[in-house]
């Protein structure tokens, strides 16, 4: 994994990314046990949203380290990394409030607890539910939060049958 951070934190440098955060399991494990996982997902700020092929020039920056694409993702080292721009002002958010991990001596911006579980209340499938109930069981988040990031992102309904349903 130190081997993705040292090339995201490249892609930021070179200015391929604005910034980025990972989620999705990865993100997952740094806040619960772990989980199994077939890739790292990334989350990505590019500083062209609207350009036609927004995953170009990461393909491009990967190419010339080395790293092919392998399907939708890169294969960095063990690791396939699948590319995800930045979709809603929720994942913007995420991005923006990431957190740094510590990977032996590499920073790794990571989403925050409260975001991977808005963010996963906002897919809705039975994989989501049961990473914000994993998060809940960790103590990584609190009710309140997910509560309040969800009614700030227009995602109050979700969160209450979400309740109505795990409670």
């Amino acid at each position: 994994m130190r081997r993705v951070a040292d090339l995201l934190n490249d892609l930021v440098d070179a200015g391929v990314l604005r910034s980025y955060a990972v989620f999705g399991a990865v993100a997952q494990m740094r806040y619960t046990e772990a989980v199994v996982t077939m890739d790292a997902d990334v989350l990505v700020a590019v500083p062209k949203p609207d350009a036609l092929d927004v995953l170009g020039p990461i393909y491009a920056f990967c190419a010339t380290r080395g790293y092919e694409p392998e399907g939708e993702a890169i294969r960095v080292g063990d690791w396939p990394v699948q590319f995800i721009p930045s979709f809603s002002r929720l994942t913007d958010a995420a991005v923006d409030n990431a957190e740094i991990a510590d990977l032996e001596g590499t920073p790794m911006r990571v989403v925050r607890a409260g975001y991977l579980a808005v963010i996963a209340l906002s897919a809705g499938r039975a994989k989501d539910l049961a990473r914000i109930l994993a998060l809940l069981e960790a103590g990584a988040v609190a009710d309140s939060e997910i509560e309040d990031l969800a009614k700030s992102h227009g995602l109050s309904s979700e969160w209450e049958t979400f309740k109505e349903r795990f409670e």
